[in-house]
């Protein structure tokens, strides 16, 4: 691209040296810098790209953008900017010629159910021949190939070229979990959305926020980004049982359409009916009332199925096409997923790191509780994060009738920090404190007797553990089997 091209789309304060007449690739990340790049310094929370700057020079960048005039060998031009995190999102769109443009984009927000509601879109366009991305907790899923990423919510660059990586592939959609901070932190520049959902907000992210209300807010930004041009068709969908939904629906002149299972919306379920591996429910939508019978247990899945049916109806798919694809789903991978053995216990994980979410996790598994049987549950929270919402996981934890307390990624928080916060919340002497995730996980198993329902939380569909700043080896549903088969088999 030309260099005067892409860099009109910024604000600078001055241009030292000679410009390049085009640029080949941009960066962020001085490891990946190729010949005749752009590299701009974004500052993080524990390194500063200004610190690699000249690394960038060295592996072949030619322009380099940045707050404040460098001191650089070779041959290269600094452009020095206010902001380089601003400049990043509209020098990324601007190079990757706005992909979102071209495709279906679908952002999905709230606190808990962001990658169910995700991957059930994303799932059921591909079973209607349509090509389709998502991009997540879970990664960025392109045409059912999976890729890591490091955040929620990627950054600006990240993301621009996962979307033009997608218009590439000859995706007609891609669906984008969108957190909280990848909002406030301006990582969605230059991503234009069609269709804009909220699932809920609770307690979460407070460490970063401070306040729910500048949690909320954070996910308005959502909707008021959809912006003014009314001869776009766009669409808002929002959970009308989530008080939040009210102040969306103000930020956004565009249609809005409403789910939920208790106050008056647009899609609605009536009589639902949660029995093994299966539940049934009667929709209620404009057309009318129409059975449904899916995989997914649990009323959040309720939930997950009326916004993903909003979705589709807001583009203009058709009810029937809808529910057929809905009773093919199978259920999002670690969002209590039931792990099939041949052990004499029902095992699943879940994500569920969250007040909120621990609740629905333990509801979700009631129906499926034999008499004179119990729900364990372990309930671990990550290390250096919110403290403030340890003790209310616990409470609502309580519900279950033994509970194992532990961490999620401990990283550099001790042990006993993480689980005596915990401990403060516990409505009952049942339980136990054990740091060690691994351990607790054996020791969930070993308290445990044939027909119990074990809930493992919190790390869901993740095969690691963070101690300290480095990530190990570690799976819940691989150390329940192995401790569940020397005890049991």
């Amino acid at each position: 691209m030309y260099t005067e091209e892409l860099i009109s789309v910024i604000p600078y304060k001055e241009i030292v040296g000679q410009l390049p007449t085009t640029i080949k690739d941009i960066s962020i990340d001085s490891r990946s810098v190729q010949p005749k790049s752009i590299f701009i310094c974004i500052k993080g929370y524990t390194v500063d790209g200004h610190d690699y700057a000249q690394k960038a020079v060295e592996m072949g960048a030619i322009v380099i953008v940045t707050e404040r005039k460098l001191q650089l060998e070779g041959e290269v031009a600094q452009i020095i900017v206010q902001d380089t995190n601003r400049a990043l999102g509209l020098l990324a769109a601007k190079f990757f010629e706005y992909p979102s443009n071209d495709i279906t984009m679908i952002g999905v927000t709230g606190t808990n159910g962001k990658t169910s509601v995700s991957g059930i879109i994303h799932h059921m366009l591909i079973g209607m021949g349509e090509k389709s991305a998502v991009s997540g907790t879970i990664g960025f899923n392109l045409n059912g190939v999976l890729y890591e990423s490091a955040n929620t919510t990627s950054d600006a660059l990240s993301t621009q070229q996962m979307i033009f990586r997608a218009k590439m592939e000859g995706c007609r959609a891609m669906v984008m979990e969108v957190s909280s901070h990848g909002l406030a932190l301006g990582r969605l520049a230059g991503v234009d959305y069609d269709v804009a959902v909220f699932t809920n907000l609770t307690h979460d992210h407070l460490d970063f926020h401070g306040t729910m209300e500048n949690y909320g807010n954070a996910k308005g930004l959502l909707f008021s980004q959809l912006g003014q041009d009314l001869t776009k068709n766009k669409s808002v969908i929002l959970n009308a049982d989530d008080p939040w939904s009210e102040k969306y629906a103000q930020l956004t002149p565009y249609p809005v359409w409403t789910y939920g299972l208790k106050n008056d919306a647009n899609f609605r379920a009536e009589n639902c009916c949660y029995d093994d591996n299966i539940t049934t429910f009667d929709m209620i939508t404009p057309e009318g009332k129409f059975p449904v019978s899916m995989k997914l247990i649990g009323e959040f899945n309720v939930y997950n199925i009326l916004a993903a049916t909003a979705v589709f109806y807001s583009r203009g798919f058709e009810l029937e096409a809808i529910i057929e694809q809905i009773e093919d789903l199978n259920p999002v991978r670690g969002r209590m997923e039931k792990i099939v053995t041949d052990l004499p216990l029902q095992i699943f994980i879940d994500y569920a790191h969250t007040p909120d979410a621990i609740e629905k996790a333990i509801n979700a598994a009631l129906p499926y509780k034999k008499p004179d049987k119990k729900i364990i549950f372990l309930v671990g929270t990550g290390g250096n994060r919110d403290k403030s919402k340890r003790p209310a996981m616990a409470e609502k934890a309580s519900k279950a009738d033994y509970v194992v307390l532990t961490t999620d990624d401990p990283r550099y928080e001790e042990y006993d920090s993480i689980t005596g916060d915990l401990e403060k919340g516990m409505q009952h002497e049942n339980y136990a404190c054990i740091g060690d995730r691994a351990e607790a996980v054996r020791h969930a198993v070993s308290v445990a007797e044939p027909g119990d329902i074990i809930i493992f939380a919190g790390k869901g569909h993740e095969d690691y553990q963070i101690i300290g700043n480095t990530k190990y080896p570690h799976s819940d549903a691989e150390i329940a089997i192995e401790a569940g088969r020397l005890k049991f088999v």
